[in-house]
């Protein structure tokens, strides 16, 4: 290599070097301003509650209505104008309680020509046995027939039958005249009048004047599906419901405005046939009802106490999440790691939610801090509450 050719590539070598040397000081740069990455956040903590067997009383709630215990129809048994209203609406009366006037003068001329009849009958019944007495002494001395004795006697039979009948016509407008004062059947609460003074009561068509209703007690309607009926009756046969030694079933009222009626009853009523149309079972509660609040037609959710399960499940509502394909619940496994599990419901009983199937006992089960749970990852539990 010649001398001048030399010269030009030393300044080349120079020159890489230095460029080197650049990248080497950008490379240490580089890595001095990354950051070291952020640790990871720890696992979210929440509340369970570990699942025992406990006695759970068997609470069924269903809608009712409720209805009166005894109810009478006010009709018109006599034809008539009305002339007075004799009670207040809307109080209570007692039986046999005067509650219309109708007008009785027709009824008043009817009795006294019966009366008239009857005085006529007596009359005739009365000189026909002095014809009969008569009549004794004539044909024990042959003065008379036989035939004549006998007719004689016959007509005092006939003459004391017309007297007979005579009476009980008597009696009938006696009758028909006391309708015309219309009085309480039953005692209860008397409704509004369906008639007015001047309004004309037919004995043929029953007029409706008002209704009576007895409101204390008072029973509550409601039904039970088949199934349910089916599964209860299955329960107490096995002997894991246990119903009240005494055979009465409690029952609550729950209000419309959710508070629950502070007098307790019974179910008084199970019947034994199920409507075919919605396969459901009639069943009628008892209660009593002393200040009258509650009142017939109205609605209301009945809560009866049908027996107690000795070893039920429960588990707060808030830890139950309902969709449209079932329940579950997240449970926290000896790792503490969260995993979904699916349950079958019972009752909703307050504010837990009975658990038929997919619990065991010792099971923790996450009832706060759902929302920062996702299934398989783990967690920290804050309390565990028995």
């Amino acid at each position: 290599m010649s001398g001048g050719a030399a010269n030009r590539f030393r300044p080349d070598l120079k020159l890489l070097m230095k460029f080197k040397a650049s990248l080497l000081l950008l490379f240490l740069l580089i890595a001095c301003g990354e950051e070291a990455p952020p640790p990871a956040p720890p696992p979210p903590e929440v509340q369970v509650v570990t699942v025992e067997l406990q006695p759970i009383e068997n609470t069924l709630e269903m809608p009712g209505r409720l209805e009166a215990v005894r109810t009478a129809e006010v009709r018109g048994r006599v034809d008539g104008i009305v002339q007075r209203r004799l009670y207040q609406e809307g109080t209570d009366v007692r039986q046999g309680q005067p509650l219309f006037a109708i007008d009785p003068r027709e009824l008043r001329a009817r009795l006294s020509s019966a009366q008239a009849s009857l005085a006529r009958a007596e009359a005739t019944a009365a000189n026909a046995a002095r014809d009969v007495q008569r009549y004794q002494g004539l044909v024990a001395k042959q003065a008379i027939s036989q035939q004549e004795y006998d007719s004689a006697e016959a007509r005092l039979r006939t003459a004391q039958a017309d007297v007979e009948q005579a009476k009980a016509q008597v009696e009938a407008v006696r009758l028909s005249l006391s309708y015309t004062t219309v009085t309480a059947p039953i005692s209860g609460r008397a409704g509004r009048a369906h008639v007015t003074e001047g309004a004309l009561v037919s004995a043929g068509a029953a007029t409706l004047l008002t209704n009576i209703e007895q409101v204390d007690p008072i029973y509550v309607n409601f039904s039970q599906s088949s199934s349910n009926v089916l599964q209860l009756r299955k329960e107490i046969a096995s002997g894991s419901l246990e119903m009240p030694a005494s055979g009465r079933v409690a029952a609550r009222i729950i209000l419309e405005d959710g508070s629950v009626y502070p007098h307790p009853g019974q179910l008084n009523f199970v019947d034994l046939r199920l409507d075919e149309a919605t396969g459901t079972a009639a069943l009628r509660a008892e209660f009593p009802n002393p200040d009258r609040s509650l009142l017939p037609g109205q609605f209301v959710r009945v809560r009866v106490e049908a027996g107690v399960r000795a070893g039920g499940i429960s588990v707060p509502q808030r830890a139950v999440s309902v969709t449209p394909q079932g329940a579950r619940v997240m449970v926290v496994g000896p790792d503490d790691v969260a995993t979904s599990r699916d349950v079958v419901l019972g009752e909703l009983q307050g504010s837990s939610w009975m658990i038929r199937e997919g619990l065991t006992p010792g099971d923790r089960v996450i009832v706060d801090g759902l929302q920062k749970v996702r299934p398989g990852s783990p967690v920290r539990i804050a309390a565990a509450t028995p």
